[in-house]
């Protein structure tokens, strides 16, 4: 997961000052999968890894291996987008933080770091909050324009393209494109993972009485189970 700063560094240099006690960004997360950084903005949205245009990351987050298969992810994509679109983002409620967190919780089965998830609370919990309620505006216009936050260090032009097709299976960071590519130590283990979870899958969403992340989660436990693998407890 890589996660960036809107503020620019101006929270930690400011919020002792308006709220009393040191807020160290204001937090941005993409989670990076199929070497693609998904994040939610603008509706839902995509770059390639590291063409992200919030800059170079502050942190970068390693969540885990996935082993739902990508066509899978994309139909789980598909099935949250009606809750996910430039109407419904809310820099305090409902944001990137908050999608990045129920997509984790998806592909691995764990949510991102509370610090992140509790920074709205914070902020609103403080006797001076109201006071950068302007702010904080608008930034949350910003993001449901697809465009990014005017700061120096940060490229200017928005993101624009849905969804598409990629490759890999690590969330976590994505080597630049010059480095060369890991061997997957499982290989051909990791290929028959995700082609039984995807025949589970497609035999549980037959009886239609499933949604698509529902039968997503039951496959994958199942076939997890089949191998004595370790599958995460939701």
């Amino acid at each position: 997961m890589h996660i960036y700063d809107l503020s620019n560094g101006l929270a930690r240099q400011l919020s002792m000052s308006f709220l009393g006690k040191t807020i160290e960004a204001i937090w941005h997360t993409g989670v990076v999968v199929y070497g693609t950084e998904y994040y939610f903005g603008r509706g839902i949205q995509q770059v390639m890894a590291g063409t992200a245009p919030y800059g170079t990351p502050l942190r970068v987050v390693d969540l885990g291996t996935t082993h739902i298969p990508k066509d899978i992810f994309e139909m789980y994509l598909q099935e949250i987008s009606p809750r996910y679109t430039a109407e419904s983002y809310s820099l305090m409620a409902h944001n990137c933080n908050n999608f990045s967190s129920e997509i984790a919780q998806f592909l691995v089965g764990s949510n991102i770091p509370d610090y992140i998830l509790n920074l709205p609370n914070e902020v609103t919990s403080s006797p001076m909050g109201a006071l950068i309620m302007p702010m904080i505006q608008n930034l949350e216009a910003t993001m449901r324009a697809g465009a990014v936050p005017q700061a120096p260090q940060f490229r200017q032009s928005p993101v624009t393209n849905q969804i598409k097709k990629s490759s890999e299976s690590r969330v976590s960071d994505e080597p630049k494109p010059s480095e060369p590519k890991v061997a997957d130590p499982l290989g051909d283990a990791r290929s028959k993972v995700q082609e039984e979870i995807g025949k589970e899958f497609a035999a549980i969403m037959a009886t239609g009485t499933f949604r698509a992340s529902e039968a997503a989660a039951l496959a994958t436990k199942k076939v997890m189970q089949k191998y004595n693998m370790n599958v995460a407890q939701s």
